[in-house]
């Protein structure tokens, strides 16, 4: 799914969207608060060069002010809704039963945040498999060049909406 500007668009369920909404708040709330003050505990114990606290809080700081700009990016151009059809196509929000490259594999086509902290392989519609494999239905069998130059052959088994 994109939009008319071109800009990729993610489809989320509305379980994903108010989970990651909710954790946005918390990072850019109480979670900015703790890891400030973590900072502050850590500058007051003197020398920052030898100060193992204050770099690992400083640390811990860039990858959440990274969290939270992705999440606001990820929520701002995300598609919120229902699963979509079980026709058999390959769009966002369906489970892919496939064999590639010889081996069957099960996969999420779509966006990560979607799966949570499910072990589920996820493949997104801007990776080389994924952009292959959008819109092809069961029994479809297609190929594409991975980033390695070598050409993979996908034969799609089924597909179904994901659900949780």
């Amino acid at each position: 799914m994109t939009t008319t500007n071109h800009e990729p668009v993610d489809w989320l369920t509305q379980e994903a969207y108010d989970r990651l909404a909710g954790e946005l708040e918390h990072l850019s709330g109480p979670g900015r608060a703790e890891i400030v003050d973590r900072i502050e505990q850590a500058r007051s114990e003197g020398d920052l060069k030898e100060n193992g606290g204050y770099h690992a809080a400083k640390e811990e700081q860039g990858k959440a002010e990274a969290r939270i700009s992705y999440l606001k990016d990820l929520l701002r151009r995300a598609h919120v809704g229902e699963s979509p059809a079980d026709d058999g196509i390959v769009e966002p929000g369906m489970l892919v039963e496939a064999i590639i490259a010889g081996d069957k594999t099960t996969f999420l086509f779509g966006s990560r945040e979607v799966a949570g902290d499910t072990d589920l392989e996820v493949y997104s519609e801007q990776s080389p498999i994924g952009a292959a494999v959008h819109g092809s239905k069961s029994g479809d069998t297609i190929s594409y060049a991975a980033p390695n130059g070598k050409e993979i052959t996908v034969k799609i088994v089924s597909c179904k909406p994901y659900t949780t």
